[in-house]
């Protein structure tokens, strides 16, 4: 399977990526949720933004402003493990 097709929950663990690598796209995202070009892991890269508004518990979590940040980034890793990045 080329690596364009795999998930980064995959890749993930394949130890393509690791933990502290799926905590900086949170971070990330936390910090400016436009963030679009994100790079991490063995060379690859998401769009943050793209991930998580195709994830409809992602995007409805991270939008309301009441929700505390351990859902948001519960949500977010969901997104972020479901998308499939680019090899750059």
């Amino acid at each position: 399977m080329a690596n364009t097709l795999q998930t980064t929950g995959k890749l993930f663990k394949a130890k393509a990526m690791t933990d502290a690598d799926i905590a900086a796209a949170e971070d990330a995202f936390m910090a400016d949720p436009s963030t679009s070009a994100f790079r991490f892991g063995e060379g690859y890269r998401i769009d943050l933004a793209e991930a998580v508004h195709a994830h409809a518990w992602a995007s409805v979590t991270t939008a309301n402003t009441d929700a505390a940040d351990h859902p948001k980034r519960a949500a977010m890793r969901n997104a972020i493990l479901l998308s499939r990045p680019e090899k750059v």
